[in-house]
């Protein structure tokens, strides 16, 4: 089986950190991000892999070609101008033989079960939202009581992990959103599923504050074995 990297995103929130290094290359606790989606990938067994990128796109297969042997092999699909990712996967897969692939976003850390999702295609990892603030109970306008951020109970979220029929590649648009274009056209037809994940390691990767709070939980005692590589 194939799988995609969606990694061709500019990372303007990091900046000025991204104005010269593309967010793939971006280090979590010394490991870049595309390099931790590369060896995630391999831990299910899956050995070809395509880059999908944009921004910098030539210093991303020049640091991988010369830093690291993956033992997969490893494509490159550059989009020459956005074509946002239900784009950038008709690019990527038109070529497809395969009758199916896995698609993720390229700065995302996660120990999810990747096996879990591949027993049906067109199905996409399911996630407690996450929320980023402080949540208040409150009952008639007074507040009852602060809590952390948490996870919020049987509201579920979109973590960037898909499994993919090849049969879509008929409705991908060659620019456009995947979530917004392509996904509610599966919802309507009925065959679009998902696997639900809870107590799981996940962070998207999109500011300076994303970055410290992934080092603090991939490096605690609970998760650190989920990131050894």
């Amino acid at each position: 089986m194939k799988a995609l990297i969606l990694a061709g995103g500019r990372g303007k929130r990091l900046r000025p950190l991204t104005d010269k290094t593309p967010k793939p290359l971006i280090p979590i606790n010394n490991i870049p991000l595309i390099v931790r989606s590369i060896k995630y990938l391999k831990k299910f067994g899956i050995n070809e892999i395509v880059i999908c990128s944009g921004y910098k796109a030539k210093q991303i297969e020049l640091y991988l070609k010369k830093n690291k042997n993956f033992g997969c092999k490893i494509e490159y699909s550059v989009e020459k101008t956005p074509l946002g990712t239900g784009g950038a996967i008709k690019k990527a897969v038109r070529n497809l033989v395969d009758k199916s692939f896995i698609v993720i976003n390229g700065d995302v850390v996660t120990n999810i079960n990747l096996k879990k999702i591949l027993k049906n295609p067109n199905t996409i990892a399911a996630i407690e939202l996450k929320t980023k603030f402080g949540t208040m109970q409150i009952k008639n306008n007074k507040i009852l009581k602060f809590n952390e951020k948490i996870d919020v109970e049987n509201i579920w979220m979109n973590p960037g992990l898909y499994h993919l029929s090849s049969d879509i590649i008929k409705i991908l648009p060659n620019k456009g959103s995947l979530e917004a274009d392509v996904f509610p056209k599966l919802v309507k037809m009925k065959s679009l599923y998902t696997v639900k994940f809870k107590n799981v390691v996940w962070h998207s990767i999109d500011s300076f504050k994303d970055i410290e709070l992934c080092d603090e939980e991939i490096n605690s005692k609970k998760h650190v074995k989920y990131f050894e590589y």
